[in-house]
């Protein structure tokens, strides 16, 4: 039956695909003053009117294949299967067919593709489980990720043997990234984005954070602490830097900037509605129109902004990252790959170091030190009682000054007995001090050398 039901949502989505176009080429021939059918005042459907006109379309085509099979006297179509045909073919027309249900799977935190017929599904439990195809074909699965290229993002992008790489956002705010021709078969990673984390309080209720360190992450924040965010991959460091966006106040004007759109800053209007997001570009078959982190950042200091945001640093943006910083953006944020806290000041004097910038290892550490207050490591650790995987913040560096080439910093926050961050009890006077003018709790650093200060 489940090859039936692929065939009949083919079907189905092929006649009601006809049908909408159809219907849009109507549209664009009465012009603007026909508003029928939900056209908006170009004489065109909008999105929600069209996948309601889909949805009545589907469901027509669903009573004709019914009468069909009744006056044909063949086994009729249960409610549950034509419920299953029906999204299959929705998914197919609005969606990415067969691999929309897994998105629409909130137990699902990643995708991993291999070809047409092998997925594998994260939980958010960390556990991994083998899904169903999500195509009858590597080509089918081509073209399916053809169709998301041109759908999703601000720009189309290409797909094909000479753009073997794709890299978007999907609508949901998941990141897409897959290749072609490079591997034995078309290859296809999926990271889906928990909006649902927007506060610092979320993430301690996720255990990433306790109560300390939530305290003083708002505090920093809101005191206008510059602050990287360094940790392996899928260890949270976008969520982390969305839930302390989410705590500067609403009147400041924030600028984003990402290789593609994850922080989705935007999506929280209430918060923040004086908001510039800033997204890469590719260049196209000519080698033209480009437009590099580096080149954003710049454009993004240009916006007059309070603060900047680079959704991940790995490259010559660092440099303007940095002056951002040290310039005029105080509290401005960027994330950064390193395997541990201060990992992360070796891989922003890498980065420094790469052409066309080229700066010597004494000058990126004084600019580190200028630029960077707060450097905050995350985890990912396993939990040998449950075998489920967790994300947690394990250390906070407060960067003082510079000697030579190395740059120093106080471990201010440290890995504790059960792997999560506890404060050590070495922050500086003055720094406690103007945490405490917007409101921190200096005795939720009660607990020093490694006991946490709460229960």
């Amino acid at each position: 039956m489940d090859v039936e039901v692929t065939a009949l949502a083919s079907e189905v989505a092929s006649e009601v695909a006809d049908r909408l176009s159809r219907k849009r080429d109507h549209h664009s021939a009465d012009g603007p003053a026909e508003h029928a059918d939900g056209a908006d005042g170009n004489g065109h459907l909008s999105g929600a009117d069209e996948r309601a006109y889909a949805r009545n379309l589907i469901a027509a085509s669903l009573d004709r294949e019914a009468d069909r099979r009744l006056r044909d006297n063949l086994v009729a179509l249960t409610a549950q299967v034509e419920d299953e045909i029906a999204r299959q073919a929705f998914d197919r027309l609005f969606g990415l067919g067969r691999l929309q249900r897994y998105l629409d799977d909130e137990r699902v935190t990643d995708i991993h593709v291999q070809g047409c017929d092998v997925v594998w599904l994260k939980h958010t439990d960390g556990s991994r489980h083998r899904g169903e195809s999500i195509a009858d074909s590597d080509r089918e699965l081509i073209e399916l990720l053809r169709t998301a290229a041109a759908r999703a993002g601000r720009t189309e992008r290409r797909f094909d043997s000479s753009q073997p790489e794709l890299n978007l956002r999907l609508p949901d705010g998941s990141r897409l990234f897959a290749i072609m021709d490079v591997s034995a078969r078309p290859s296809l990673t999926i990271r889906k984005h928990q909006f649902d984390l927007a506060y610092l309080g979320d993430l301690r209720a996720r255990g990433t954070v306790d109560q300390p360190l939530e305290g003083f992450l708002r505090a920093a924040v809101r005191a206008r602490r510059s602050i990287v965010i360094g940790g392996g991959i899928g260890c949270g460091k976008t969520t982390l830097m969305r839930t302390l966006i989410n705590e500067i106040p609403p009147d400041e004007r924030l600028v984003t900037i990402e290789d593609a759109l994850e922080l989705d800053v935007d999506r929280f209007d209430q918060l923040h509605p004086n908001v510039v997001t800033l997204e890469a570009r590719e260049p196209n078959m000519e080698g033209h129109g480009g437009i590099s982190l580096e080149q954003l950042v710049r454009m993004g200091l240009r916006m007059d902004p309070d603060r900047v945001f680079v959704g991940e640093v790995r490259g010559s943006e660092v440099l303007p990252m940095l002056l951002a910083m040290s310039q005029g953006q105080d509290g401005s944020m960027c994330t950064i790959h390193a395997n541990s806290a201060r990992g992360v000041f070796r891989r922003l004097q890498m980065y420094a170091m790469l052409p066309p910038h080229r700066l010597t290892p004494t000058d990126t550490a004084m600019l580190i030190a200028n630029a960077v207050d707060f450097v905050v490591h995350l985890d990912r650790q396993l939990d040998p009682r449950t075998g489920t995987t967790r994300r947690i913040a394990t250390a906070v560096l407060e960067v003082r000054d510079v000697d030579g080439t190395e740059v120093v910093a106080n471990e201010v926050f440290r890995r504790g007995p059960d792997g999560r961050a506890v404060p050590t009890g070495t922050m500086h006077d003055e720094t406690l001090d103007d945490l405490e003018d917007v409101g921190f709790d200096r005795s939720l650093l009660a607990g020093v050398g490694g006991q946490p200060a709460w229960s």
